[in-house]
């Protein structure tokens, strides 16, 4: 009986049992660090950033991608839609992809002629290519700003949603990072 990988096979009549080593630990997934000077994690956004100013998309910056990721994907969405006490959807703000991998950041406000060469966008909820930013209905909601190395360049998908992104990123993230920011609407 040959043993690995926990599973069970039988070839030609005979049985063969895989099981994990013991000795070989799932590698884990290597962190990419996600920051903005213009909030820090877990803090409220400010509204320059929102519906109720400018709606610029902050600037970010990130260090951390793996030297043999060929794409980064930026998906920038709020779990807690319509209401954080009652969510039933996530609403996407913003889809970036085939960023370079050698990229370190964004820029605040920037427009897409001066996104990175190579960079896609795809559509956020409002059925948009662009940064939509927060203007939650109720309550604090958390924007999360979710950065993912890929082990490929996806090629021009059009402005697919960021459902269909993560569907053809399957199998191909390397690593991943992510920065939350709140916000909830003044009165």
């Amino acid at each position: 009986m040959i043993r690995r990988a926990g599973r069970m096979s039988a070839l030609g009549g005979v049985l063969i049992s895989f099981a994990a080593s013991a000795a070989e630990p799932p590698a884990p997934q290597p962190s990419i660090q996600v920051e903005s000077p213009a909030f820090a994690a877990q803090q409220e956004m400010p509204a320059r950033f929102t519906c109720q100013g400018a709606n610029l998309s902050p600037a970010l910056k990130w260090s951390g991608v793996p030297e043999t990721a060929r794409s980064l994907v930026l998906i920038v969405d709020d779990p807690d839609a319509p209401d954080p006490a009652a969510p039933k959807m996530t609403w996407v703000h913003w889809v970036l992809y085939d960023l370079p991998p050698d990229a370190k950041g964004l820029p605040e406000g920037v427009a897409p002629a001066a996104l990175p060469q190579g960079t896609r966008q795809g559509k956020n909820s409002w059925k948009k290519t662009g940064y939509g930013g927060p203007c939650p209905p109720i309550g604090r909601h958390r924007y999360f700003f979710k950065l993912f190395a890929l082990d490929v360049v996806l090629g021009d998908l059009g402005a697919l949603d960021a459902a269909a992104l993560q569907k053809a990123m399957q199998g191909h993230v390397l690593a991943r990072g992510e920065l939350v920011g709140t916000y909830q609407k003044s009165k």
